[in-house]
C-alpha cells in the first residue's frame, strides 16, 4: 500500500503544473480574440469600454454614427463583420463598438466635441485611453472599402498599447521609418 501511494505521489510530481510553458504548446496557445461591444449610448458605457481595452492592451476601434446617416448603415455592418471574422487578431486584436453620436446622453456629455467628431460616420481608434486622431477616418468612400478597412484595422491592432500610428513616434509616422 505504501509503495502504491509513493508511486502516485511521484506521478503527480512528474506532471508539469498547468501553468508551465510546456503545457501551452504553440498548437494549443489561444490566440487573442477581437471583442465586439454593444453600441454606446452614454458616457459611462464609453469609458467602461475604454478601460477594458486599455487593461487588455487592445486598441478600441469606434465608429461614430447617427440614426439618420445612410452611409453609417452601410459602413457599420461591414466593419462589424471584419472585426467578427478576425481581422487584426494576428496583429494583437482590437475591441470594437459604435458610438451613437445623436443619443441624448452622448450629446449632453459632449463626447463628440471632446474627440473632434465633425462628421459621421467617423472611424476613431483609442489606444490606452487616448484618441488616435492622426489615424481618424472620415471619408465615406474609404469607410465603404473593405480592403482599406482591413488594412486600417490591422495597423491599429499593431499598436498594442504603444500609442501613435502603429507604435512609432509622430515623426516616424509622418515621414516613415529609416
Amino acid at each position: 500500500m505504501h509503495v502504491l501511494r509513493s508511486l502516485a505521489v511521484r506521478r503527480l510530481r512528474l506532471r508539469p503544473p498547468p501553468w508551465s510553458a510546456r503545457h501551452f504548446s504553440a498548437s494549443t496557445h489561444t490566440q487573442i480574440r477581437n471583442q465586439i461591444y454593444d453600441a454606446v449610448r452614454n458616457p459611462d458605457q464609453f469609458h467602461t469600454y475604454q478601460l477594458l481595452s486599455s487593461s487588455s492592451r487592445t486598441p478600441l476601434v469606434t465608429l461614430w454614427t447617427t440614426s439618420w446617416c445612410p452611409t453609417c448603415r452601410v459602413v457599420e455592418p461591414l466593419l462589424r463583420d471584419l472585426v467578427r471574422s478576425g481581422v487584426g487578431e494576428d496583429e494583437g486584436g482590437v475591441a470594437y463598438c459604435t458610438v451613437e453620436y445623436d443619443a441624448p446622453d452622448v450629446m449632453a456629455a459632449g463626447l463628440g466635441q471632446t474627440y473632434m467628431i465633425t462628421s459621421v460616420p467617423t472611424l476613431l481608434s483609442f489606444d490606452a485611453g487616448e484618441a488616435q486622431v492622426l489615424t481618424k477616418v472620415v471619408d465615406g468612400k474609404q469607410l465603404a472599402d473593405a480592403r482599406f478597412l482591413e488594412a486600417w484595422i490591422r495597423a491599429e491592432a499593431r499598436r498594442r498599447g504603444q500609442r501613435g500610428a502603429g507604435g512609432g513616434s509622430l515623426l516616424e509616422n509622418l515621414f516613415g521609418r529609416k
